[in-house]
């Protein structure tokens, strides 16, 4: 990418600047660092070098008309601050615990799938920088790199996340495989019996670069992403997801595994109550980043329901629209023990390989810490669902120009 090399810059962005002077809103989109400065047109130029159309068309994978892709970014935005002042914050601590894991923040990378199109490297890069900053990676099970050679990686908190193929002995041994390498949880995905209508892939005819495998099932007969006359990935997920997934593989795979198993994709207090009834360790609050069905409400707006419907009787985490400190701290406020990003570490991927990824990591930390010192909390126990107000809330103020 000669354009990038030439133009570094030590002039500084927000993320959300950045983000802004994305050509294209992509999942596997070029993540312009803040040492770059770029011309629209030399972006552009940039981002047709480095990926392919599938690629820039990464974002519009999502269903539809894409409301819920943009509801999951707006309704932060009408999530407001109350803050507290003059309380000593000369020192904060961002650690936490997850299933018993000590972390440095309440910052983790959610799966996302075939990474090595975004960079060479892929989920190699995305599991050393969350190592380096003291995080969790969740890997997918649609990686480009198999759970073995993740591992290879070094050492590193890891979850796997898992879709149930209607092979069970495939799952079975998949599940197995992630345990002996290490993996300490399995993200067990709930909401995609069927893909969502994704017209961006219909269009582009979405299929995997031919040098690249889906890994982790590289070597048994089920099939590959062949091209289609619509979405080759849709039609692997027709031919290999096992659309009669209920709550009982639930109890199936805690008797297969010793691993605690989070369910991803609750959105309702109903479904929160039966997961826990289920066994599972824990909730993410997750939309599938606005891929499978639209016009469900964005992932912050649903997670307080989620979290009374919890009762603290499980960690409730949030999967989707956080790009900024403020939000990871919105969400905490909210109930939530954490937050998993996932498009911010393909953009940052795509940019700078495991260097990007460390530094979006450190760009949230850093703007996330800074929040807390504003609102006048020295710990993650001290943000309460007193420091924001709501649009549900009775007292919501409206602003007025």
């Amino acid at each position: 990418m000669g354009c990038v090399a030439e133009r570094r810059s030590q002039v500084g962005f927000t993320f959300s600047q950045l983000i802004d002077i994305i050509i294209y809103n992509t999942t596997t989109l070029h993540f312009l660092s803040c040492t770059l400065l770029l011309t629209e047109s030399e972006a552009r130029d940039c981002l047709r070098e480095g990926l392919t159309v599938g690629c820039q068309d990464g974002d519009n994978q999502c269903a539809e008309d894409q409301w819920t892709l943009k509801e999951n970014r707006n309704a932060f935005s009408r999530i407001l601050f109350r803050p507290r002042i003059l309380i000593d914050v000369s020192r904060i601590d961002l650690s936490t615990t997850v299933l018993g894991y000590k972390i440095s923040m309440p910052i983790m990378i959610a799966p996302s799938a075939m990474q090595k199109m975004a960079h060479p490297e892929g989920e190699y890069a995305t599991a050393r920088a969350a190592s380096a900053a003291g995080t969790i990676m969740t890997l997918s099970s649609w990686a480009t790199s198999s759970v073995e050679e993740v591992a290879s990686t070094g050492p590193g908190i890891r979850f796997f996340q898992l879709y149930v193929y209607k092979d069970r002995n495939v799952v079975a041994q998949l599940v197995r495989r992630a345990e002996r390498a290490g993996f300490k949880a399995i993200a067990l995905t709930v909401d995609t019996p069927r893909l969502g209508r994704r017209e961006a892939d219909i269009k582009n005819r979405f299929t995997l670069p031919p040098h690249l495998t889906l890994k982790n099932f590289e070597g048994l007969d089920l099939g590959k992403m062949d091209e289609s006359n619509d979405s080759g990935l849709a039609s692997y997920v027709a031919g290999q997801i096992d659309q009669s997934l209920s709550w009982k593989d639930v109890k199936w795979l805690q008797s297969i595994t010793t691993m605690p198993i989070l369910v991803k994709g609750v959105v309702t207090a109903e479904d929160t109550r039966i997961a826990i009834q289920a066994g599972a360790a824990g909730i993410i609050v997750s939309n599938h980043g606005a891929r499978q069905l639209d016009y469900v409400p964005a992932t912050i707006s649903c997670l307080e329901e989620v979290v009374k419907a919890a009762q603290g009787r499980v960690p409730v985490f949030l999967d989707g629209g956080v790009r900024r400190g403020t939000d990871v701290f919105k969400a905490l406020a909210l109930g939530a023990s954490g937050i998993f990003i996932g498009r911010p570490v393909l953009w940052s991927l795509a940019a700078e390989g495991e260097a990007g990824v460390r530094k979006v990591l450190q760009m949230l930390r850093d703007e996330f810490e800074l929040t807390m010192a504003l609102s006048g909390c020295c710990s993650l126990k001290e943000i309460t669902r007193n420091h924001i107000v709501t649009e549900w809330d009775k007292h919501y103020p409206v602003a007025r120009l």
